[in-house]
């Protein structure tokens, strides 16, 4: 199957619409202001898609979707087709965890990591603080390109391992540093940014957050109809976006009847989403406190989260440290562990709800446990291996509630 990708078009205007390639990384260059850079969406042939797309299970590798994606260039490490895992009482986890870099991130990277592969990028540059940086990657890698990862110092400890793996060129300088040297390594080596080059909003790479919509078609799929609601971890807003566009494309399609309401959970630490929308801005910008919740604690907010909230008649809202370590130990609980950003969806719903819904609810749960800035900085001391000793450890501990 071919991609039936056939423009780029803005998402401040759709009706300014920009040739596929090249990829317009920096966005917009129409309707962007000064204020405030507006990213690029892909738009189809949606007339020509199968009519039998829907009509065969999800499979492993993102080429399963290949009419509703840009072209997919570098090869795949059998990305997608994660598992819905049902809780209780309509709830279902949808584990990120199960792709091959261990997140969501993969599916991102492999439609972006295509993109430069084929508009004859010499590289990719990233700057991230774990998941994308290690998606990029593998994915890098897999297609015989050089990858550089701005990373944080402070980012938990296997990061850099993590990333060196993979033969990336790992780089730690100062926050505001980034930004200029990733131009620099676009504009001077050829490399392609999929991560946002953007100081005024965040932006991103214009075809990566198809790769999200995937899950969209994954779910409907798995339960057999459209959730009522689905809550996600939100950073920069890409997933929300993807997910959303996804259950919008299944009823264009006329695959479903309805679109879920979208929910965003941010970390009260930040909330730059939840600010936007609170004040009406396309964009807002917010200081940033300490949170366990590294992945997605965000100062600047990207106008796809918007718009994703608003068309699916959803929220966004933020949740403790707290609140999010309680949802990670429900998960741990049920056999599934989870980095703290990844259990903000949940925690966002135990939280603010709404708890009645019209069928199923689905929390996306984005990168494993693997991934937490507090894995593995604990030591635990040895015991004495005596019977009493051994029955005292069993019989003294409480079972998972």
């Amino acid at each position: 199957m071919t991609s039936l990708a056939t423009a780029q078009r803005s998402l401040a205007d759709p009706s300014v619409r920009h040739p596929l390639w090249p990829p317009l990384t920096r966005g917009c260059p129409v309707t962007s202001t000064e204020e405030v850079a507006y990213p690029l969406d892909i738009d189809y042939a949606y007339d020509d898609v199968p009519a039998d797309l829907f009509d065969r299970p999800a499979a492993h590798g993102l080429e399963r979707w290949a009419p509703l994606l840009p072209p997919l260039a570098a090869p795949g490490l059998g990305e997608g087709n994660t598992p819905l895992v049902e809780l209780a009482d309509g709830l279902w986890i949808k584990d990120e965890s199960r792709n091959p870099t261990w997140s969501h991130k993969d599916r991102l990277n492999r439609v972006a990591v295509s993109a430069a592969v084929a508009s004859g990028a010499r590289g990719i540059v990233v700057s991230s603080s774990g998941n994308h940086g290690a998606a990029a990657a593998a994915y890098a890698a897999r297609a015989g390109l050089p990858c550089a990862v701005f990373t944080s110092p402070d980012a938990p400890p296997a990061v850099a391992s993590h990333l060196r793996a993979y033969g990336a060129t790992v780089l730690t300088v100062p926050r505001a540093s980034v930004r200029p040297l990733m131009l620099r390594i676009v504009d001077e080596l050829g490399f392609q940014s999929v991560s946002s080059v953007t100081d005024t909003a965040h932006t991103g790479h214009p075809f990566g957050p198809e790769g999200y919509k995937t899950l969209a078609y994954e779910i409907a799929l798995d339960l057999g109809r459209v959730p009522a609601a689905v809550h996600l971890p939100t950073g920069y807003g890409e997933l929300l976006f993807g997910v959303a566009k996804g259950f919008r494309e299944l009823a264009r399609l006329g695959v479903t009847d309805s679109v879920p309401r979208v929910y965003a959970t941010e970390p009260a630490a930040a909330g730059a989403l939840t600010e936007a929308l609170r004040t009406g801005r396309p964009v807002a910008r917010v200081p940033v406190g300490p949170s366990i919740a590294y992945a997605i604690d965000c100062e600047i907010s990207g106008y796809r989260g918007v718009l994703a909230v608003r068309e699916t008649g959803g929220a966004a809202r933020t949740v403790t440290d707290e609140q999010m370590a309680a949802a990670q130990a429900e998960l741990a609980a049920q056999g599934l562990w989870f980095e703290a950003s990844s259990a903000a969806g949940l925690a966002g719903f135990r939280a603010h709800g709404p708890h009645e819904a019209d069928g199923p609810v689905v929390c996306v749960a984005t990168s494993s446990g693997y991934k937490d800035i507090g894995t593995a900085r604990h030591t635990y001391a040895p015991m004495d291996p005596d019977w009493q000793s051994i029955k005292t450890a069993l019989t003294e501990s409480e079972p998972p509630k």
